[in-house]
């Protein structure tokens, strides 16, 4: 039987699971103030510039991580099918078998149930401002962020705490509609501004990502757009009227912040790409802020 408990008329499957690559317990730059930062398994896009490759696929259980593993924390199952079985209590985070997985996947993954990740931010809630919700794609897992929303919403314990989702801003319409009754704030990566140039860096069209941005900001929930520069790559600079000019129609709240290409994480043909200097993402900035009229966040750290 699946247990639920009632939300003004809305129940919750507190047994509802989700796919889970890591969880920061605490971060301040992942939405406004402390947070409690989920990172879910599985994204829609495959970007050239992804610092986080390894969320992007699930495990086909090839066991190639399994040989390179030095403390012998993933072996094989007993069944027909082999499948890669991780072992935390022997892991010591190496990541050793994320660096050799050919297929952009991470044997590392949790299964929560919305009660346990409910009892988890339950033991961290009087040190956060909120949670956000994170990957990968987020929102490739949508019935399982809603019904750990809901949840929140309907802890007087945790109701204090905002929602965020952070996303590449494919989700649909439909889908956006059914969390924005739990959702306090989203975070939005416009990546490129020609279609062209988005298809080329993620795979995909940019067109959901602009909808989203004006859906999330006729309800108020939209808190944050990031643009990712870069150098002699990305379309922004040679762009920045026409990126600027729709910049403005954004509300006042809403933040702008411009994120540099840099190589961390970064595997395949983008580590030969020239990095993004302070000097170069000045020049962006200077632009930007010219024509756009007010201030934007810049990265504090270049590496």
């Amino acid at each position: 039987m699946v247990n639920t408990a009632l939300l003004n008329g809305d129940s919750v499957n507190y047994e509802k699971t989700g796919m889970v690559s890591k969880v920061l317990t605490f971060s301040c730059v992942d939405g406004p103030g402390n947070r409690l930062v989920i990172f879910l398994q599985g994204c829609n896009y495959d970007c050239i510039t992804c610092h986080n490759p390894h969320t992007i696929n699930h495990c086909d259980h090839c066991g190639d991580c399994v040989v390179h593993c030095p403390t012998n924390a993933l072996t094989f199952d007993d069944s027909s099918s082999r499948k890669v079985i991780w072992n935390e209590s022997l892991c010591t985070q190496c990541d050793q078998c994320i660096d050799v997985c050919p297929s952009k996947s991470n044997p590392k993954i949790t299964l929560y149930s919305v009660q346990q990740l409910l009892e988890l931010t339950k033991k961290h809630a009087p040190f956060l401002s909120g949670v956000t919700v994170s990957g990968g794609e987020a929102t490739l897992q949508l019935p399982f962020i809603i019904e750990y929303f809901k949840a929140i919403k309907g802890t007087d314990s945790l109701r204090h705490l905002t929602c965020f989702i952070d996303s590449n801003g494919s989700l649909s319409e439909q889908g956006w509609n059914k969390v924005l009754p739990y959702l306090d704030g989203a975070m939005i990566d416009l990546k490129a501004w020609q279609n062209e140039t988005h298809l080329w860096l993620v795979g995909r069209n940019n067109h959901r990502v602009l909808n989203t941005i004006s859906l999330l900001t006729q309800h108020n929930k939209l808190h944050e757009v990031r643009l990712l520069y870069i150098p002699n790559k990305t379309d922004l600079l040679t762009e920045v009227d026409a990126v600027s000019d729709y910049l403005k129609t954004l509300p006042e709240h809403v933040q702008i912040r411009l994120n540099a290409f840099q190589h961390h994480g970064v595997i395949g043909e983008a580590l030969t790409w020239e990095k993004c200097s302070k000097a170069q993402m000045e020049e962006f900035e200077t632009n930007l802020v010219q024509r756009l009229g007010r201030k934007v966040i810049t990265p504090s750290i270049y590496t």
